[in-house]
């Protein structure tokens, strides 16, 4: 877990923590060559249903990957493809849902967002709109009264979800149950189109962390190592026993809310600005400027890298999809699936 290697304060020790900023490092690229690869396929027209990139929300997404162990609960946002593969989640699942292929996760029968693996702690997405945070929550209890002890949930939400009143709900019953929930807010300054001061007249997101009764915690969206740390920090205090975390990173979407977006209302001065960084940028900064990599390395990664993801997309466009006379197609609650996709005897809740 990265906060085996990160201290509460400030990283003291910079050579401990290079292995899980590498592999943090590594992920981010694999995450964002990948959706730039099925950008390029939606924009030719060969890519069904919409396209939400993670661009510029890579470090923060990453971080909640690698903070979780096994056994946790994570329930991802649409710009998660990061942190999905960064808490296991294979890159042929990603692949073969967005091409519908039936040896998916999902058997090719629902969208490219909304897939997950309930058994192995991914949650599929029902909505990006606050609703997850109330299923982590149920996941959780669920698990307390089995006596399941220390395992964390993280739900990720953006700036646009907090003012839902699932949002509202599901984190006040968090802090009057006391779950080790961890609320993960990318604070990317739009709700789609809608700018922060349309949205909240508190002065801060960590304001609704004091109003709850839990404890909140700011960091940097676009430095990987403020993210490992912080995110980290919140994941370690709420297994612990702390009670649910609220983390929110300042960051800015650099891009539109999905590739049919192009998001001409984006203010110029936030795109030069601090927040305007692209986190990958940054990282690779980090790198050479510590000595840990050079321009070799990281070209031979990037080639590497973009190899594994155009194999991937060739292997998976051989693949079948679903034939409707074939396919039972019920609910995830009700029948598990198994890696082979075999029918099995329903068992209504086996995913819980």
């Amino acid at each position: 877990m990265v906060q085996t290697v990160l201290d509460s304060g400030r990283v003291s020790d910079l050579s401990a923590i290079r292995g899980v900023y590498l592999k943090a490092f590594r992920i981010m690229l694999l995450a964002r060559l990948l959706e730039e690869k099925l950008a390029s396929l939606y924009r030719a027209g060969k890519m069904h249903g919409g396209v939400f990139i993670g661009r510029g929300q890579e470090a923060l997404s990453v971080s909640i990957g690698l903070s979780l162990r096994e056994g946790d609960i994570f329930a991802p946002l649409i710009r998660d493809q990061a942190g999905r593969l960064a808490f296991g989640e294979p890159l042929l699942d990603a692949v073969r849902t967005y091409f519908g292929s039936v040896l998916g996760p999902m058997r090719g029968r629902d969208g490219n967002v909304h897939r997950g693996r309930p058994r192995q702690g991914l949650l599929p997405m029902i909505s990006h709109l606050g609703a997850m945070i109330a299923v982590v929550n149920g996941a959780l209890l669920a698990r307390r009264l089995k006596g399941i002890q220390g395992t964390v949930g993280v739900a990720s939400v953006g700036d646009g979800a907090t003012s839902t009143g699932a949002f509202h709900e599901a984190l006040n019953q968090a802090a009057v149950e006391r779950l080790p929930l961890v609320l993960v807010i990318a604070n990317n300054q739009y709700a789609y189109s809608t700018p922060n001061s349309r949205q909240f007249a508190c002065a801060s997101l960590l304001d609704r962390a004091r109003g709850y009764g839990v404890e909140g915690h700011g960091v940097d969206g676009t430095d990987l190592i403020e993210c490992l740390r912080v995110v980290g920090q919140a994941i370690a205090r709420a297994r612990a026993g702390h009670g649910p975390q609220m983390v929110v990173a300042e960051l800015l979407r650099l891009c539109g809310h999905g590739e049919h977006d192009p998001a001409d209302y984006v203010d110029p001065q936030l795109k030069n600005s601090r927040l305007g960084r692209d986190c990958l940028k940054v990282a690779e900064e980090f790198l050479l400027e510590h000595g840990w990599a050079d321009a070799t390395s990281l070209a031979e990664w990037r080639e590497e890298t973009q190899r594994t993801v155009e194999e991937a997309i060739a292997q998976v466009q051989r693949e079948p999809t679903p034939d409707p006379f074939k396919e039972s197609w019920v609910a995830l609650s009700s029948r598990h699936l198994c890696e082979t996709h075999e029918e099995e005897v329903p068992n209504p809740g086996a995913d819980i």
